[in-house]
């Protein structure tokens, strides 16, 4: 704290923030440095108009119910607080003790049923760094300038009257912006404009209010207003980021407990693990506070609880013999646990507070008003002399109602000066043994962050170059099945051509006609040669297998005008009945191999063209004399079914 530290510390004698017809009434105790200036009885309004004019440092209370009824009304309050005023609740945050605790924890002891005390009390434990402060606000702040003054109606000189107003507007604006800029923040600046300049200009600027350089105004025809943006709920921050000391109590092995204790005896944190290491444990403990004692319920210290009594630098204590079972249970009475563990661990903490009980006792009634006792017992317990824990924490407050008397000490003036000379000099080298380490520590620390980023960039341009890899291999592999695919596209048309070519030279020799064989008298028979070699018309097909036959397939080579099929005899000895009858119904010419002397080779063969000539014009009259059968049927039919219903018709007029 400041030795210049101005606190209003206030208490409500009458009245409530709730009611409306009794408003409340404070005791209001200026307390500057370690002075208390004045006392006074004040009202709402006043504080507000003493805090706009002396604007305190802190704004000291030990409940916030006492100047709001609700949240509502608690921004209200502190966004009309001057912006470096500070309230705290001296009390605490989410947490809260009685304004008693608070103050024996400085060794002050006041009236509570006097609020002229408890204001005093409240100032001055908050100058000493007690409490936490009130955050209701973002860091961003709002600042509008508006006008001040309706428009009216109107008359003869309304223009020139909008016009004055609208142009003093946007001059503030303008003189706002030029702070701004003049300060450094960063802003958004929002302009309504209007007739003769503008009706509203809005700034959000990104910082606290207490580093806005610009104060609320209100002028004749312009006001500014300034307003922080509300957090979702209030926070607390504590005013004093010292952490509490504790009194530790371990009990490691496969299942660990820790338990610890404040200096007064207080249980703060009973836990226990079997997932929890040495690691974790010290982690844990940091969250609680800072480790004083560190103790065990065995005579022993096992070591890992010394490891992490030097990682905290703390006080070690031990029982001069092992603790029974029956003392533990006897000893934890008080308290609940889950376990034996823990009881061990809240055990061996409250033996260990147990033995310094007393000295903690003495050193209340030795210790003035106003010093935090818990630094005092922290340093006695080290080893210093109580002179020296004062000395070191330069904290002189008098207090006329609680003022003790002075310690004689046997030893002469400059002999202690002497003392106090030689314990500097020994603080200043290990302050700055410390900080060398410190600079070592922040050196490894850069050393280490600068060999993770680049392993960060390594590992990020990998893992960019395996996803680029990987992204390359599948194009690859797709340009691969592709080009396997263009071959034997490529090599099928090849065939082809040979084919085509071999049959073009049997068609120009004029004495062969090619053939074209197909395996099977079947659709995917018709899809294979119609991919290969094509099927067109005055094609002769030669036909390798007749089974599966189909008169579908028939009308498919009856529709693309083939010439004629050709079949192996065997295969044609051995052939469905209806096969011959179908390929005449559909007037596609099917012979035997026998009878034209075919060669065939893979998928292309020949036969001679006088042979297919004979074989086509033997099968043209079989089929001239099919027709013929097939009328005569016909017509025999016909005769059949006119004598049929004539025979009826007679015998119906019978």
């Amino acid at each position: 704290m400041r030795d210049r530290l101005k606190v209003f510390g206030i208490d409500i004698i009458k009245g409530s923030v709730r009611s409306r017809s009794r408003r409340p009434m404070y005791a209001l105790v200026r307390f500057n440095g370690q002075v208390i200036e004045t006392e006074t009885e004040v009202s709402m309004f006043r504080l507000f108009r003493l805090l706009a004019s002396e604007q305190p440092d802190i704004l000291a209370v030990d409940s916030l119910q006492e100047i709001a009824a609700d949240q509502h009304e608690l921004f209200f309050f502190l966004q009309h607080l001057p912006p470096q005023t500070r309230l705290v609740q001296v009390t605490g945050g989410e947490r809260k003790e009685t304004l008693g605790k608070v103050a024996a924890r400085y060794n002050i002891s006041f009236d509570r049923f006097d609020p002229f005390a408890e204001a005093r009390t409240t100032a001055q434990v908050a100058a000493l760094g007690a409490g936490a402060e009130v955050i209701a606000f973002e860091n961003e702040t709002e600042v509008v300038v508006s006008r001040h003054r309706s428009l009216g109606k109107g008359g003869w000189s309304q223009n020139r009257y909008v016009r004055k107003i609208h142009g003093a507007v946007q001059q503030k604006g303008r003189e706002i912006e030029q702070a701004l800029v003049a300060s450094g923040l960063r802003y958004e600046k929002k302009e309504t404009r209007a007739f003769g300049g503008c009706s509203r200009v809005g700034f959000r600027i990104f910082a606290v209010r207490d580093q806005i350089p610009v104060s609320t105004y209100r002028g004749a025809d312009v006001q500014v207003r300034i307003s922080g943006k509300r957090l979702d709920r209030i926070q607390f921050r504590p005013l004093s980021g010292r952490p509490k000391y504790l009194i530790v109590g371990i009990d490691p092995g496969t299942t660990t407990a820790i338990a610890a204790l404040d200096l007064d005896g207080n249980l703060l944190h009973l836990a226990s693990s079997r997932q929890m290491s040495m690691s974790k444990v010290i982690e844990s403990l940091y969250m609680i506070g800072k480790p004083l004692i560190i103790a065990s319920d065995v005579h022993e210290m096992p070591f890992s609880v010394e490891k992490i009594r030097r990682a905290f630098s703390a006080i070690a204590y031990s029982p001069k013999q092992d603790m029974s079972v029956d003392y533990k249970v006897q000893l934890t009475v008080p308290f609940s646990y889950v376990n034996d563990h823990e009881r061990d661990a809240l055990s061996a903490a409250l033996e260990a507070y147990r033995q310094y009980r007393h000295k903690f006792q003495n050193l209340i009634k030795r210790v003035p008003p106003g010093h935090d006792l818990d630094e005092v017992r922290a340093g006695v317990i080290r080893g210093q002399a109580l002179e020296q824990v004062l000395g070191d924490l330069k904290v002189k407050v008098e207090s006329p109602e609680t003022a003790e008397p002075p310690i004689e000490i046997d030893i002469k003036h400059d002999e202690r000066v002497r003392i106090l000379d030689g314990i500097v000099k020994r603080l200043r080298i290990y302050v700055a043994d410390l900080q060398e380490e410190i600079k070592k520590r922040d050196y490894e620390i850069n050393r280490l962050q600068s060999r993770l980023h680049r392993m960060h960039i390594a590992r990020d341009t990998q893992l960019a170059k395996d996803a680029e890899i990987a992204k390359s291999d599948a194009i690859i592999q797709s340009l691969k099945k592709r080009l396997r695919k263009e071959e034997r596209y490529t090599k099928n048309l090849s065939k082809r051509l040979t084919r085509i070519r071999e049959v073009e030279e049997i068609t120009m020799e004029g004495e062969a006609v090619p053939l074209k064989v197909m395996d099977s008298i079947t659709r995917d028979g018709i899809y294979r040669l119609s991919d290969e070699d094509g099927i067109d018309e005055g094609d002769v097909i030669y036909v390798t297998r007749i089974d599966g036959w189909g008169r579908s397939v028939v009308k498919d080579l009856a529709d693309k005008g083939v010439k004629a099929v050709v079949v192996s005899s065997t295969a044609l000895s051995k052939s469905d009945p209806q096969m011959i009858p179908a390929f005449r119904e559909l007037g596609v010419p099917i012979i035997s191999n026998k009878k034209i002397n075919t060669k065939v080779k893979g998928k292309i063969g020949f036969v001679q063209k006088a042979a297919l000539e004979t074989a086509l014009s033997l099968w043209q009259d079989e089929q001239d004399r099919y027709e013929r059968e097939k009328k005569s049927a016909l017509v025999e039919h016909i005769f059949k079914e006119y004598k049929s219903e004539r025979g009826k018709e007679i015998r119906k007029g019978g």
